[in-house]
């Protein structure tokens, strides 16, 4: 075995005092770059550990000798950010939605902060950029408006909800139609349907139409108007164009007589305070669908 006085023939590198197959190792010592940085480091460490919060404790953790904490920080981030938005939502609260219109720098602030509150709240539902959904959740950027698409009539649904269970929520039932305790039979809906079919100018059976006509008229009407033109004070939806909320073709409307689908909305007056409904109205508004 070498002796650790030993040195390599090559190098003139004192040689460890071991040797693996054959195989010695040199006793080279680590850079002094090296163990300056690493002793800095090791100083480094030890001045963060008493300046900064490090180590957990049964009721707390050692808060540091500067008292520093990210959650504070990003606190006090948010307090600066509340205190110069404070001025505007001040006014939103107190300004009217048709005011705010007019008033470049307080709108374009109110849409900003209705489409933040419309990822948070709104999108899983209506979609990105508010083109709805599949399975009843309608857009929000097209001109058809089940209750209404003008500043009011949005602001209205959003704080009262529809269908939410609460007293003064927009509400509307379509009576179920089919089964054994409807008042129309299967073949009766069908003809309804293509009467329906025919506003759009897509039904394929004439005589079906006439059928369905006088059942449309008795059974229908009152809520969807004679030429299928809606009620928005009903929230009755149009019928006489291509937009529909659960599907346009003769097997889905047939469905929608026999059972109706109908869904629900929160009513965000409860959960949004006063100037995040008119921000939220307001960004609706401008997607393009707004009256």
């Amino acid at each position: 075995m070498p002796t650790k006085a030993e040195k390599d023939a090559l190098t003139g590198t004192e040689l460890r005092d071991h040797e693996w197959d054959g195989i010695q190792e040199l006793d080279t010592p680590l850079p002094k770059w090296w163990l300056y940085v690493f002793w800095a480091a090791v100083l480094w460490s030890a001045i963060y550990f008493v300046l900064y919060p490090s180590v957990p404790g049964i009721s707390g953790y050692f808060k540091g000798v500067l008292g520093w904490s990210s959650r504070t920080q990003i606190e006090e981030t948010l307090a600066e950010a509340r205190k110069g938005q404070a001025k505007y939502l001040d006014r939103i609260r107190t300004t009217s939605l048709e005011d705010i219109r007019r008033d470049r720098a307080l709108l374009t602030f109110a849409i900003a902060g209705g489409k933040a509150s419309f990822a948070q709240n709104c999108l899983p539902c209506h979609g990105p950029g508010a083109v709805g959904r599949k399975g009843g959740y309608p857009s929000l950027a097209d001109d058809a408006w089940l209750w209404g698409g003008t500043l009011a009539a949005i602001h209205k649904t959003l704080e009262v909800g529809i269908r939410a269970g609460t007293e003064d929520t927009r509400t509307n039932t379509m009576p179920t139609f089919g089964g054994p305790d409807g008042p129309l039979k299967p073949a009766q809906i069908d003809d309804v349907a293509e009467f329906v079919l025919s506003l759009t100018k897509r039904s394929t059976d004439a005589e079906a139409v006439t059928r369905g006509a006088k059942i449309y008229a008795d059974q229908c009407a009152a809520c969807h108007g004679k030429a299928g033109e809606g009620n928005q004070e009903l929230g009755a939806p149009t019928l006489n164009d291509q937009i529909w909320l659960y599907g346009g073709n003769k097997t889905a409307i047939v469905a929608q007589i026999t059972k109706p689908t109908m869904g629900v909305m929160p009513n965000w007056g409860g959960r949004l305070d006063a100037e995040t409904l008119k921000m939220l109205t307001l960004y609706v508004h401008s997607l393009g669908g707004g009256k």
